[in-house]
């Protein structure tokens, strides 16, 4: 199985992130000039991804022959790399919308290199599972939101900024905390654009699943990354990385049955992660097995705070994991936001 860690390039591996700069001074325009320069193009997002996602226009009814599906053009955005063409931004959405069933908003490749958001977001679409929930919701799928890091196999945006930290510029910065805020990215800029303009007729989203990873590089690449970047001298070493899926719970909605019938649902496909010696998972408190809980996910920019959603996650597959192979990590994500609907369905009765 090849995993992230093991795509890392030559060139990044050379440039590696924490080399960059000087240690203990924040990042100026030449260092992030030599970082963006230095993360090669390791996958095409124009042949790997955009003519498999404007393929969905085609989904159709089993019973009907109609067509459940329409691809919009919500933006684009600079490739960074010589006269490359502009990334497009895909999403998919429902056809046929209505306002009398409830809308679920589904998003995958916030962070580009997390390749089972991504896929595991186009599976939901392809495998038959959307086509079965249509009846029931009004679908909308954004499964890459940051092409640029897709195709590179990166974290951040090619300014340097996490995405899945930008969706509130204006939050506010807690010390020591884990999650912070960032500054504004173009990636989220263009979600909210698509979710106030061309999806502002839908006041009130019923659920909102963020697709994402967890990999080895978010300690051995990506920490000492963000460490360098903002000047800041890391001696704490490796943190532990969990191994298995696990769910990320806003304090703000904790609805745990709903997180338990996701937790159900992903045990049929692959293994949940352990809490640690500590009764933790990447340093945050468990609420119960395999999910974490965190402040309120608008107030720290994340994507799974963009909708005022009720139910709302960000889910975490370990794609380095021995146990996991990268199908098993693509139909996670499905198992999890089938379980999701599901409950939500005999939950609020309709």
């Amino acid at each position: 199985m090849t995993t992230i860690a093991a795509g890392l390039s030559k060139a990044s591996e050379a440039y590696h992130p924490s080399t960059i700069g000087t240690p203990g001074k924040r990042w100026e325009v030449e260092e992030y000039k030599t970082w963006r320069d230095t993360r090669s193009k390791q996958r095409c997002y124009h042949q790997d991804l955009a003519p498999r996602i404007r393929a969905l226009d085609e989904i159709e009814c089993s019973q009907t022959g109609r067509k459940l599906f329409e691809v919009v053009q919500y933006g684009e955005l600079e490739h960074h790399d010589g006269d490359q063409p502009h990334f497009p931004l895909f999403a998919i959405r429902s056809k046929e919308w209505h306002a009398d069933k409830p809308s679920c908003f589904i998003t995958g490749g916030v962070h580009g290199y997390e390749t089972s958001g991504v896929e595991g977001a186009l599976l939901f679409l392809t495998g038959g599972k959307a086509a079965l929930y249509a009846d029931k919701f009004n679908i909308l799928v954004a499964p890459c939101v940051s092409p640029w890091g897709y195709e590179r196999i990166q974290r951040w945006t090619a300014k340097g900024t996490d995405p899945n930290r930008s969706f509130n510029p204006d939050g506010e910065i807690v010390e020591g905390r884990s999650f912070n805020p960032e500054a504004a990215t173009d990636e989220s800029a263009a979600l909210i654009r698509l979710l106030r303009e061309d999806m502002g007729h839908v006041k009130d989203w019923m659920c909102h699943l963020d697709l994402h990873e967890t990999t080895d590089t978010d300690e051995t690449e990506f920490r000492p990354a963000k460490a360098a970047r903002d000047g800041i001298i890391d001696n704490d070493g490796e943190g532990e990385i969990p191994d298995g899926f696990y769910l990320v719970q806003d304090e703000t909605s904790p609805k745990p049955e709903w997180f338990k019938a996701m937790i159900d649902s992903v045990k049929k496909v692959t293994h949940i992660a352990p809490a640690d010696k500590d009764g933790k998972l990447i340093g945050e408190k468990v609420s119960q097995e395999g999910v974490i809980v965190i402040p309120c996910k608008k107030s720290l920019g994340l994507c799974a705070g963009v909708t005022n959603a009720p139910y709302r996650t960000t889910t975490e597959v370990y794609p380095d994991s021995p146990s996991a192979t990268p199908e098993q990590c693509n139909e996670a994500q499905v198992a999890c936001i089938e379980g999701a609907l599901e409950h939500i369905i005999m939950q609020e009765e309709f």
